[in-house]
């Protein structure tokens, strides 16, 4: 059984997601969990678990591609694969279709356009500012003083979405708390900050040349207010995965297939 495994894993600013996959392609298990410091202790703990769970260990893993943030800190990787070619290539197993994936991650967004066969052709990438990432929403949340998990739902609700015109979180928090000491609802705040965030990825998106069919990845991508807001400023239909958070790892996953069988 040595050399039939093969692990992906995407060490993130805020979360690590490792998955373990046979050299049939099957994902065999997959976990994600908060980075800590650096990323990398959690990810050899993430990793001793997914191979405990399935009973294997370390000898039997063929090879291991380490993708995202923190990938330059893990030494126990056999190669190091930007998170655009991870991304990319996990979405297109996904979904052969795909031609544009916007991946919403903790700290960063980005949009990489694809071509028929999966080759990344553009991408562009926020990693500068906090506006078009969950680290904005986790703010936004705060200040509606609205769980997290509740914010995307919360703005659906909405019937008059207020205007945030700002694309930076910290004046955007302002104008969002001057419209509720003017008596805004919470859910209309909610969706104006979405929409805020959804113009922010679209403007991503549209220096790659945003075509279809269109793929949202990352944690952010589990919120419904986001893809509702995004469908709505870019006329596309958003496809979002059943397992948002771990795509850059499966594509992290289908590189150590491809480089542990040569």
């Amino acid at each position: 059984m040595s050399g039939s495994y093969f692990l992906g894993i995407d060490i993130g600013s805020l979360t690590v997601k490792a998955m373990l996959v046979d050299v049939d392609l099957n994902r065999l298990a997959r976990g994600v969990v908060p980075s800590g410091y650096g990323g990398q202790e959690a990810a050899e703990a993430l990793v001793t678990r997914l191979l405990g769970g399935c009973q294997l260990t370390v000898a039997e893993v063929a090879y291991t591609v380490v993708t995202g943030y923190g990938r330059v800190r893990f030494d126990a990787a056999d190669e190091e694969i930007s998170e655009i070619s991870c991304h990319a290539r996990g979405a297109f197993h996904l979904c052969p279709a795909v031609r544009t994936v916007i991946d919403i991650g903790g700290q960063d967004s980005k949009a990489i356009r694809l071509d028929s066969n999966g080759r990344v052709l553009d991408f562009a990438m926020n990693d500068k500012c906090a506006a078009g990432t969950g680290r904005f929403l986790e703010v936004m949340a705060a200040a509606l003083d609205v769980p997290i998990a509740e914010l995307g739902a919360l703005a659906c609700q909405s019937e008059h979405a207020v205007s945030i015109s700002s694309t930076c979180t910290v004046f955007a928090e302002s104008e969002a708390i001057s419209h509720i000491a003017r008596g805004a609802l919470k859910p209309d705040v909610a969706a104006g900050l979405h929409q805020a965030i959804a113009s922010r990825v679209l403007g991503l998106a549209t220096r790659v040349s945003l075509e279809p069919e269109v793929m949202l990845t990352g944690g952010v991508a589990l919120n419904v207010g986001v893809i509702t807001a995004l469908e709505k400023v870019s006329a596309e239909q958003i496809t979002v995965p059943s397992d948002p958070q771990t795509v850059g790892a499966l594509g992290a996953a289908l590189y150590a297939v491809q480089k542990g069988r040569r």
